[in-house]
């Protein structure tokens, strides 16, 4: 891991400042000055310098949530017959489909557009239409898919965290991070000489880099509406602390 800091006299002073998930709400003038300690003198005339840096902490987290595209293409002499046909296909999917409380179902991409010859002249009409499938039990979702795979062939799955799991896993990475900022802190404020430190400012991230799940793409499913072989991964799920420290001189 590498660090930020500098070294200056700043014009004014900040409060404390915790953005992100840590926030007091409604908190009263008078309480929130309680619980707050009084400033060193040096802090409050703004002659200490500061350091600015940052800390993380991560974590490998099972993909517990699989969505499946469905998906009908059709082509016909006429916009009508397509967007029938596609129309025939998505009630009856979607019927089906809601049948299965554990999965969700919804529609996905769905268009129409015009087939051409060389000098432009409309000769036909294509569709596409398409349903997700998505769910946190696999086996539901990999049957259903594969029951409706006669109707609507499965086009592609993807894998990914459920925002549950993810709300999860960064609360308990919370307070490593946070060990791993003070950590940090208090090496930097020795390494030039101070006794310690106080927190100006700080900002938390959640989640680290976003995930875009690789889609897998699929053929369709055999006649015999055999469950579809699911295989989930992991993602890095990682909160990262920003921040602002004064450095304190021996006393």
């Amino acid at each position: 891991m590498s660090y930020l800091f500098t070294l200056a006299k700043p014009f004014s002073i900040a409060p404390l400042v915790l953005s992100a998930a840590l926030a007091v709400v409604g908190a009263p003038a008078a309480v929130a000055q309680n619980i707050m300690p009084e400033a060193p003198a040096q802090v409050r005339s703004g002659q200490l310098p500061m350091a600015t840096l940052n800390a993380s902490a991560s974590s490998q987290v099972s993909q517990d949530t699989i969505k499946i595209t469905l998906a009908a293409q059709v082509a016909d002499a006429s916009h009508q017959a397509v967007s029938s046909q596609l129309t025939q296909a998505l009630d009856s999917v979607v019927k089906q489909a809601k049948a299965v409380s554990s999965v969700k179902t919804y529609s996905g991409n769905y268009r129409v557009w015009p087939l051409t010859n060389d000098e432009g002249k409309i000769t036909g009409w294509q569709g596409r239409a398409e349903v997700i499938l998505e769910s946190t039990d696999f086996g539901a979702a990999s049957g259903l898919a594969g029951k409706l795979s006669e109707l609507m062939p499965i086009a592609n799955l993807q894998f990914s965290v459920s925002p549950q799991l993810r709300a999860k896993a960064e609360a308990d990475l919370l307070n490593d991070a946070a060990q791993a900022f003070k950590g940090r802190a208090q090496a930097v404020s020795q390494a030039f000489g101070y006794q310690g430190f106080r927190i100006k400012t700080l900002s938390l991230d959640g989640g680290g880099a976003e995930y875009t799940p690789m889609p897998r793409m699929m053929m369709a499913a055999s006649a015999d509406k055999m469950a579809v072989p699911l295989e989930a991964g992991v993602e890095t799920v990682t909160v990262s602390v920003r921040g602002e420290v004064y450095l304190l001189e021996n006393k």
